[in-house]
């Protein structure tokens, strides 16, 4: 029987219920498909932060090395620890520690949800670079609390950055409807833009099954608000994407469906996989978060660790739950009768 090591990351507010709630699932469509999910968990939080001084011990990149996947909750407590501590102590170093350098993220409506738009069919792919471009961090502040005070940050966008990112934007394309949108802002951006858009032209050189449109970032704004359904595979910067991202969770009727995968392609490190509506401390240990982002974020873990049959069954589980109403409007039904209705489809 195989079995795999996975990585619990709870983290804090509704990660915690969310992440309980996807252990309970995932055990049952791991007994029904005959692998086995070794769980260690991990209480690296902001709570962590509070009591260490860090969000992770310092051998923690070394800890989760070993793992097949890293599953994570939710991270942020705004109240006690600023979102930048957060972000940058946890989730991006794990991003970038294991090349996790593609960001993807599915857009579409489940049975039963009802979406801000008029549209009522459309599937888009997302890809956002994951590890540089904006979010780099390169750049400093000085001459801090006068009239003189600079702050500098400087995005670096590197050829190999790029193109991969682009190849693996392409090859998901080619997988499914064969047309990509590349995104930038090159009008404005002259350099790092312009720069993208050249690699997107040499790179569809070889991809001459898949079509290929550029788009500025303002202009595929609109497009997902207008004909999200002429859309199939968007690929964008770290910045661009996370924006792009979260309208697309917008569209598919709200972040409790927003499911993520940070993707390590050429598995020389674990690859983390995330619900990502934030911790909501308002709502955490409520049982009123809806744990389906969550769940089909582990459905993405189960595609990537092989287990494609698992993962399509997980999928199918979510999307028979949602056509009976179930988990498709907020505070309709709490966070264990959704996990209830998935297990249930499961067993069926």
């Amino acid at each position: 029987m195989k079995s795999y090591e996975v990585a619990l990351v709870p983290g804090d507010g509704i990660g915690v219920d969310v992440t309980e709630a996807t252990v309970h699932v995932l055990d049952v469509v791991a007994q029904k498909f005959g692998f086995v999910l070794n769980n260690t968990q991990f209480p690296w939080s902001c709570e962590w932060y509070l009591e260490h001084g860090t969000m992770m011990p310092v051998d923690g990149i070394e800890t989760l090395r070993g793992f097949d996947a890293i599953f994570l909750g939710a991270v942020g407590w705004p109240d006690t620890v600023p979102d930048s501590v957060s972000l940058h102590g946890l989730l991006l170093p794990i991003r970038k520690a294991f090349t996790q350098y593609a960001n993807i993220r599915p857009h579409r409506l489940l049975p039963g949800v009802k979406g801000p738009l008029v549209a009522d069919a459309f599937d888009i792919l997302c890809i956002r670079e994951n590890t540089e471009g904006e979010y780099s961090g390169a750049g400093g502040r000085v001459h801090q609390g006068t009239n003189d005070e600079v702050a500098v940050e400087t995005s670096v966008f590197t050829r190999t950055g790029v193109e991969r990112i682009l190849r693996f934007g392409f090859e998901q394309a080619r997988a499914r409807r064969g047309h990509l949108t590349s995104v930038t802002k090159s009008n404005a951006q002259k350099y790092s833009m312009v720069f993208w858009d050249e690699v997107t032209r040499e790179l569809s050189a070889e991809y001459p099954d898949v079509t290929v449109s550029n788009m500025h970032i303002d202009a595929m704004a609109a497009k997902m608000v207008m004909a999200p359904q002429d859309l199939d595979v968007i690929v964008a910067s770290n910045l661009f994407g996370d924006i792009l991202t979260d309208l697309g969770a917008a569209i598919q009727g709200g972040l409790g469906f927003a499911a993520s995968a940070n993707i390590c392609p050429d598995r020389s490190g674990p690859s983390m996989f995330e619900p990502v509506h934030g911790s909501a401390p308002d709502i955490a240990g409520q049982n009123i978060a809806n744990p389906i982002a969550a769940i089909w974020s582990a459905a993405m873990m189960l595609e990537h660790l092989g287990e494609s049959q698992a993962a399509a069954a997980l999928l199918r589980a979510i999307e028979a739950t949602t056509a009976k109403g179930i988990g498709t409007r907020p505070g309709k039904h709490t966070t264990a009768a959704i996990t209830a209705g998935i297990v249930a489809e499961l067993e069926h």
